[in-house]
């Protein structure tokens, strides 16, 4: 992972992600409880922002400040408050009390980085609180569209469960699947509908 390279990718573009929340964050969080919430590898900040405007107070961490700066700016537009924007590497990011919800989506990174990332965000949560992963799943460069090229980013929904076993923390798993993402026409070079495949966790700290 490269910071700036990140900043650069989002120095270059209006918005790299959609305005509104990734569609499993928005249906997976739809029945929670509004509480305290950290959205790590936060990027632009549409989930972090979206959380918000259900009634969660989030942190919003990220370690790119050009893509914090851009979430800032529009949670002011939309007169978004409750996000709190951290500059932090994601796969270390200890916050300072436990949380009710931990969103990480589309962390990409090596199996190392991932343990890293995934071990932090299950002790981070409180008795009762939420882990929420959505990632590239490990068929999408074979059987999808779109997403990173490079297998030593992707994953499977069972590798993000090992690494919560390592953990040491007792979780009940809700979902841990690969599921189904439509991609719409003119997100990939106009190429028409087609699906990308995700590795999707959701499950609850004892």
């Amino acid at each position: 992972m490269d910071a700036h390279l990140w900043d650069e990718r989002y120095a270059a573009a209006d918005l790299v992600w959609s305005g509104g929340p990734n569609q499993f964050v928005a249906a997976e969080c739809a029945d929670l409880t509004p509480g305290r919430a950290v959205d790590l590898a936060a990027g632009e900040g549409r989930n972090a922002i979206w959380l918000a405007q259900q009634g969660w107070q989030v942190t919003a961490v990220d370690f790119s400040q050009v893509g914090l700066d851009k979430g800032r700016r529009v949670a002011e537009a939309t007169g978004t408050t409750g996000v709190e924007w951290i500059c932090a590497d994601a796969t270390t990011f200890v916050p300072a009390e436990p949380v009710d919800l931990v969103v990480i989506a589309y962390l990409q990174v090596p199996a190392a980085d991932r343990l890293a990332a995934v071990t932090g965000a299950v002790r981070a949560l409180r008795p009762g609180g939420t882990l929420l992963w959505v990632s590239h799943d490990a068929t999408n460069i074979a059987e999808g569209t779109g997403g990173p090229q490079d297998p030593s980013v992707l994953m499977s929904a069972e590798d993000v469960l090992a690494d919560v076993e390592s953990s040491g923390v007792p979780v009940d798993v809700a979902r841990a699947e690969r599921v189904a993402r439509l991609v719409e026409s003119g997100d990939h070079r106009g190429e028409e509908q087609r699906t990308a495949w995700d590795a999707l966790v959701r499950l609850t700290r004892r």
